[in-house]
């Protein structure tokens, strides 16, 4: 997938190592190992810009174990996760085709039901879908603050107005090019990005992926969430390596201990839509007067440009929109949407982020410039959908004990198995110095 190193600027190489793959119409498993790939280029990119190396390290990927991460990388020991999804979140039968909702947070699931009429029971929704069409009814719930996705053929979207926006789009967009150095910090060969200060400002999925990914190589990571805020099918997974904080941005105590931290953030990661920080009087030119050296990396769901830019969305709802459930179930001869075996374009998006992070790290050192990068779900799937897959050697998203790391992991939540790391970087091991940890369980300051 050329694509993703000509966006990066990457002229590093890796080995891709293993054959199975993930078992879809598209490649998936190819993207798996891609994206992880450029995180690995990008941090030799940086060791040669630090004078760390004198030549380029060899970086291998596990194909199997990329496409295992891209599924899910912890496993309890003597606990569960809690269940992912909600109970009445999913893919329904409309009057006139398929849509689906996103329920896993609670306003997302009232307005859902206050536009279906009914209450919080899958049979009933089941029922009240049949009366709408597809469209009419994702406008509406939409409209209401929920989030829902009819779904559309790749023709459909390609013709869409928000799928040509998209198309046009690149798979990283640069922002403008500010003069500037980087805070110096203390890396090392093992740990490029020791001493970095990585403020997190993401949820489910990609954003963690991407913080989690840098944690991995040293960086300090601060995750802030509003106050009671939680994700607990996913948080086990995505909170490795960090530290995790609460912060209400509503109240001025919180907001004068935001903005200390950020002044002293090296990179800011987030996930808002377009104008959410604005809305909370932290629009761009505001960040930089406070943190003027800071390196901004974010995304959205569905494109940094079009009439859908602001528009909420999840993984499982891009892939309704832009036809890759119904290519998947063309591809299965279905007759329900196919989606993706993983959520693919959170994981890849969340990867391509870290790479951009760390290939804006080296352009602030070796020119003395600060760029930006803006990322998205929907263009990660238009990078997909370039790859149809050409064979079929099925893996399946069960992890075999070979898989795991020796260490036991001590969660907050107990002991648990994490797969071992698919990236390998000669002389930079990919490991984590703290456990997955719940929200909010740590103090707003940061260490350093």
């Amino acid at each position: 997938m050329n694509e993703i190193y000509t966006a990066l600027n990457l002229k590093e190489t890796a080995t891709t190592v293993g054959e199975q793959r993930l078992p879809s119409c598209f490649a998936v498993s190819e993207l798996a190992a891609s994206s992880i790939a450029a995180v690995g280029c990008a941090i030799a990119n940086l060791q040669d810009a630090l004078n760390l190396v004198n030549t380029q390290p060899a970086i291998q990927v596990d194909r199997r174990l990329a496409s295992l991460w891209f599924a899910q990388s912890v496993h309890p020991i003597d606990w569960q996760l809690p269940p992912v999804w909600d109970a009445i979140a999913g893919d329904y039968e409309t009057s006139n085709g398929w849509i689906r909702i996103h329920t896993n947070l609670p306003h997302h699931r009232v307005a859902a039901l206050q536009v279906l009429e009914t209450d919080y029971r899958r049979e009933k929704v089941k029922q009240a879908m049949l009366t709408w069409q597809a469209g009419a009814l994702e406008t509406e719930i939409v409209n209401n603050g929920g989030v829902a996705a009819a779904m559309r053929s790749r023709d459909d979207w390609m013709a869409h107005p928000q799928g040509k926006a998209v198309a046009s789009e690149s798979l990283i967009d640069w922002g403008e090019t500010r003069q500037g150095k980087i805070r110096p910090w203390q890396p090392r060969r093992s740990r490029p990005l020791n001493g970095l200060r990585i403020l997190d400002l993401t949820r489910v999925l990609a954003g963690p992926v991407a913080s989690r990914t840098l944690a991995g190589f040293g960086a300090e990571v601060l995750r802030i969430d509003p106050p009671a805020w939680d994700e607990p099918g996913v948080v086990p997974d995505i909170s490795l390596g960090k530290r995790c904080c609460s912060l209400d941005l509503n109240q001025r105590n919180d907001r004068h201990v935001f903005e200390e931290l950020l002044a002293r953030a090296d990179l800011l990661i987030h996930g808002y839509r377009p104008d959410a920080l604005s809305r909370l009087g932290y629009d761009p030119d505001t960040r930089l007067r406070i943190a003027p050296a800071l390196i901004e990396v974010s995304l959205n769901a569905y494109g940094w440009t079009g009439p859908w830019s602001r528009r909420r969305g999840f993984d499982s709802l891009v892939q309704m929109s832009c036809g890759i459930a119904n290519s998947g179930m063309e591809w299965a001869r279905q007759d329900r949407p196919t989606p993706l075996p993983v959520q693919a374009l959170d994981h890849a998006t969340g990867y391509l982020m870290a790479a951009a992070a760390i290939r804006a790290i080296s352009m602030a050192i070796s020119a003395d410039e600060r760029r930006s990068a803006h990322l998205s779900l929907a263009r990660t799937a238009e990078l997909l959908c370039a790859y149809p897959q050409d064979e079929d050697r099925t893996l399946t998203k069960e992890p075999l004990p070979r898989d795991f790391s020796n260490a036991i992991e001590a969660t907050s939540w107990g002991k648990a198995h994490r797969l071992k790391p698919a990236l390998s970087i000669a002389g930079t091991p990919m490991e984590w110095g703290l456990p997955a940890c719940e929200l909010g369980s740590s103090p707003a300051a940061w260490l350093s």
